[in-house]
């Protein structure tokens, strides 16, 4: 199922190593490892699997281009402004299954039934989703809603072919038939009648060799030695046909079989294993069926996935007060009021005081902040970085404005930790960090310095702070 690479390239996305990535918890804590109180927890309203796969992707890598930030920003702003849409969205969005992992199970050929009724499901709400979207002028939600296609020739042969779910509960393994819809296949319908109604046909045999032999009191019956036979008493063997054989001779009675009994047992003992085996080859063909769609299925749950993150970004933007920023190629990095997205999710019964924050690459390069333990250094450092990132990944921002120069890379040094396991002390982890931020940041650049030279003693460690700092 895999159809196309695409390069990955320096001058795509921002750079964010892991140190980065962990320092600023963006899908996990750094000490529980949980998704809750990180980024991502709060950013994820989404409702599909595809969407909240994709919504970690573009936390991990916000882009570099103001182009494409600002398609981004239109799409959720257009929701953010229409509640009704937005709402009616997230009710849509939460009936869609995992298109992208169905599909790839068909293709790996380790799908089910059921697999594939959910496909056909999940296909079957695209077109509301894109309903709703006709109410949106943005071009990147036009965009969207034309690859929303919902493959509706693939869909109405799932449909055809697949029992519903309310009808019968589809078996998990395709290997224990009855999921073929009835109507579907001709051959299907004549096994499964000549299962469901095998006594009415022995019954109607019955009849028949009575009327035709004049034995009143024959019956025909089976047992799981013998199978089926005839039973006649031995007062009425006189009437027995030429053509019927001696199967059995019991104290009262003979026992025959004839041809037509023959073949209505051998028709009854096979069909359960033909239906079975017939089931099986249709589902085959329907699997084969998707695997032709397999480009168009693909780019339908890409969109999808779009959609919804797009759609959580503007149910948390609503929901928290967010702000679009602006966001250029110029070295300003200007917020107004601005506030740490997580923290002022996890205060109960304490407002966040919002803080300002001006830096550009000329008077403005570096601040120094200083103060007590507790007074809020870390957060409003950690602050700074999580709105520039969100800002680059198309989200809305929690600030009362926001001016953000695109920034290539943010570089973090925070806290004591050491890895002794490597052989590396406390203060060789830190020189590590620093030696990595003074090699590879450039002018566009965002460097967050939480305590330099604290794993050393007083005077050393300040004067390594003031040559890293004279160094930036």
């Amino acid at each position: 199922h895999i159809s196309a690479l695409t390069y990955y390239t320096a001058g795509q996305f921002m750079e964010l190593d892991l140190t980065a990535r962990q320092t600023l918890e963006l899908t996990s804590t750094m000490r529980g490892k949980e998704k809750k109180g990180s980024l991502l927890w709060v950013l994820d309203k989404t409702k599909t699997a595809m969407g909240g796969r994709l919504l970690r992707g573009w936390l991990e890598r916000p882009l570099l281009s103001p182009v494409q930030i600002a398609r981004r920003q239109q799409g959720v702003a257009d929701l953010v402004e229409d509640a009704i849409t937005r709402e009616e969205l997230s009710l849509a969005l939460r009936e869609v299954t995992d298109i992208e992992r169905l599909v790839g199970r068909v293709v790996y050929g380790s799908a089910g039934c059921r697999d594939l009724a959910a496909l056909s499901a999940g296909l079957g709400k695209l077109p509301r989703i894109r309903e709703l979207l006709g109410h949106c002028s943005s071009p990147l939600l036009q965009q969207l809603r034309g690859e929303l296609d919902d493959l509706p020739q693939l869909r109405g042969l799932l449909d055809r072919a697949l029992r519903d779910e309310d009808e019968k509960v589809l078996p998990f393994s395709v290997r224990e038939g009855g999921f073929i819809r009835p109507g579907y296949n001709e051959t299907v319908d004549e096994l499964r009648d000549l299962l469901t109604n095998a006594n009415g046909r022995v019954i109607d045999m019955e009849v028949r060799a009575k009327e035709k032999t004049g034995i009143k009191n024959m019956k025909i019956t089976s047992n799981k030695v013998f199978g089926y036979y005839i039973e006649v008493a031995k007062s009425q063997i006189g009437l027995v046909p030429d053509d019927w054989v001696r199967k059995q001779t019991t104290v009262n009675a003979e026992r025959y079989i004839s041809q037509e009994l023959k073949e209505l047992e051998h028709a009854i003992l096979s069909a359960q294993d033909q239906v079975v085996a017939l089931e099986y080859q249709l589902f085959c063909q329907l699997k084969e069926a998707v695997c032709q769609q397999v480009d168009r299925v693909q780019a339908a749950s890409a969109a999808v996935a779009q959609v919804d993150v797009l759609h959580s970004l503007a149910a948390v933007a609503a929901a928290n007060g967010y702000r679009m920023p602006q966001v250029d190629g110029s070295d300003t990095l200007t917020i107004v009021e601005g506030r740490h997205p997580v923290v002022e999710k996890m205060l109960r019964n304490a407002p966040f005081v919002p803080n300002d924050t001006h830096m550009d690459s000329k008077g403005d390069l570096a601040a120094i902040i200083t103060g007590p333990n507790m007074a809020g250094k870390s957060t409003y450092m950690r602050q700074v970085a999580l709105i520039v990132l969100m800002a680059q990944m198309g989200s809305f921002v929690p600030a009362k404005s926001a001016h953000v120069g695109v920034v290539d890379r943010v570089f973090t040094r925070i806290g004591a930790s050491d890895d002794l396991a490597a052989g590396q002390s406390t203060f060789m982890v830190e020189m590590t960090e620093v030696a990595a931020l003074l090699n590879h940041a450039t002018s566009q650049s965002l460097l967050i310095l939480d305590e330099i030279g604290r794993g050393t003693s007083t005077y050393d460690g300040m004067a390594i702070a003031r040559a890293v700092l004279e160094h930036c």
